[in-house]
């Protein structure tokens, strides 16, 4: 399968998820702040480790998509700083399934190589919601520059993110 259709495969998963599950617990949700952690490139040579902060909107549009926002740094001290849109579909009151989609600027520091300043960062996250609404979820991620250039290595990230919720501040 191309890029292109697992992009639009992909796309077409999350606009039919988005709009025929229920919303039910994500009524209360709050903005989160996000911790991750997590390995870098994973499935190639260049292992490092990931560290992440982000802020999630609880601002709705369309009825279910927010924005966040986050920067990432590696222990090959390469730096991303990203923002995009993401959606909660929740299973029941407890699983959250989070698909994101983010552009950002990247630097690679002594890390690897992507290719572009630009990166586009594409997610699938599952998590879980305690009664206090924060989240422990696991995340897989993608960057790479679509292509914006004729190098385009790409890389895979395995993360594990705590969510606090602001309201409790």
């Amino acid at each position: 399968m191309t890029r292109r259709a697992r992009a639009l495969s992909f796309l077409t998963a999350f606009i039919l998820a988005t709009t025929t599950m229920a919303p039910a617990a994500s009524a209360d949700d709050p903005s989160f702040l996000s911790f991750g952690v997590g390995w870098y490139d994973f499935n190639d040579d260049r292992d490092a480790v990931d560290l992440r902060v982000e802020y999630r909107s609880k601002a709705k549009f369309l009825g279910f998509i927010k924005p966040w926002i986050g920067v990432e740094v590696t222990s090959d001290v390469a730096a991303y700083g990203v923002a995009g849109v993401l959606s909660d579909i929740y299973f029941g009151r407890r699983v959250v399934l989070t698909p994101s989609f983010g552009v950002g600027v990247y630097a690679d520091g002594d890390g690897k190589d992507l290719g572009s300043a630009v990166e586009f960062r594409s997610q699938l996250e599952l998590g879980y919601r305690f009664d206090d609404r924060s989240r422990l979820s696991l995340a897989v991620s993608h960057i790479s520059n679509a292509h914006l250039t004729e190098q385009n290595p790409g890389t895979e990230i395995a993360t594990i993110y705590y969510h606090i919720p602001l309201d409790r501040f």
